[in-house]
């Protein structure tokens, strides 16, 4: 299993469980095919997991999410960007296709989440 959170992605994903879930939630970051980027994604905190869910535990941080998001991410860097401008997660991903490229080129696709797309649990 190989997929690099940044340190910033790391501490904004525990700063968002602290604030919104406590105790033994987790973070959830799911990915699907789809969008320009070759990816589309959605993240939120959860008390626990779902019951097919893989769950990627780092420093007691716990990662909730999908089989077919974990596949996706094979080989990604997750990293968070907070400016002026621009505020939210960053995937690169080497293994997903750019379904919007006009080149024959392969490039890595990158999908953003911005944190204004932030649920939580109810």
């Amino acid at each position: 299993m190989s997929i690099t959170f940044s340190a910033t992605a790391e501490a904004f994903m525990r700063r968002m469980v602290r604030i919104g879930g406590g105790g033994a939630a987790g973070f959830r970051l799911e990915v699907s095919p789809g969008g320009c980027s070759g990816l589309a994604a959605q993240f939120d905190v959860e008390p626990e997991p779902r019951p097919d869910d893989v769950v990627l535990e780092a420093n007691g941080l716990r990662l909730f999410m999908s089989q077919e998001s974990r596949q996706l991410l094979e080989g990604a860097t997750v990293d968070f960007v907070d400016t002026r401008t621009d505020s939210g997660f960053s995937i690169l991903a080497p293994n997903a296709a750019k379904a919007c490229a006009s080149s024959a080129t392969q490039v890595p696709a990158v999908a953003t989440m911005e944190i204004a797309r932030i649920r939580h649990a109810q």
